[in-house]
């Protein structure tokens, strides 16, 4: 069974690429999870709870090419390998940087995003196969999460998904505006989880 959240277009910052979450059905009791931030601050995007899917189009709702799609890849890519200037690394078939990735990036209609901890989109990634269709992303993020000053993360380059988002967004958007909602998102979302809980009341 998997629930699917659309954003509110009428309250939402515009987007060209869309943002398709999958989600474990986990990482919802998880009190920072960032994916309905995400839904709620780009108006295309989706979440979708839930373990598995046949294919790409049943997961978003609609038809979809594969090939204009990307997926956040989790593959064992070493970050020295991956090229320094860049904070979205396109990987060919055989896991290798491409060289020239502006061609793809620029045709891509989606992006999808896997929300949980490492194991948990480890178990994401190995049930969809299909996954292994769309264009591979790795994320080379300049600076560490802005989530790990509130939890830790297992890799340096191991974002919250807002954050990642924000990222692949900030590089294949022409205008900023949603990749900095999301930004500002996230730190309203911070500063909720700092402020001091007031005491409960005893009867």
């Amino acid at each position: 069974m998997t629930e699917r959240i659309e954003a509110d277009t009428e309250a939402s910052v515009a987007n060209r690429v869309f943002v398709l979450i999958l989600q474990h059905p986990q990482e919802r009791r998880e009190p920072l999870a960032t994916a309905p931030a995400i839904v709620s601050t780009l108006g295309r995007a989706k979440l979708a709870v839930g373990l598995s899917w046949p294919n790409l189009p049943r997961a978003l709702g609609r038809e979809a090419d594969p090939r204009r799609w990307g997926v956040l890849y989790l593959g064992s890519a070493q970050l020295k390998e991956l090229p320094r200037e860049r904070e979205v690394v396109l990987l060919d078939r055989r896991g290798e940087p491409v060289e020239d990735p502006r061609p793809v990036l620029r045709g891509l209609e989606g992006i999808v995003l896997l929300d949980g901890n490492w194991s948990q989109a480890k178990t994401l990634w190995w049930r969809n196969p299909w996954l292994l269709k769309l264009q591979r992303l790795v994320l080379n993020p300049p600076l560490p999460a802005r989530l790990g000053r509130l939890r830790r993360e297992p890799r340096r380059e191991a974002l919250s998904t807002i954050e990642a988002a924000a990222l692949v967004l900030r590089q294949l958007e022409r205008d900023p505006a949603a990749s900095d909602a999301l930004i500002a998102a996230l730190d309203r979302l911070i500063a909720e989880a700092r402020r001091p809980q007031a005491p409960a009341e005893t009867p």
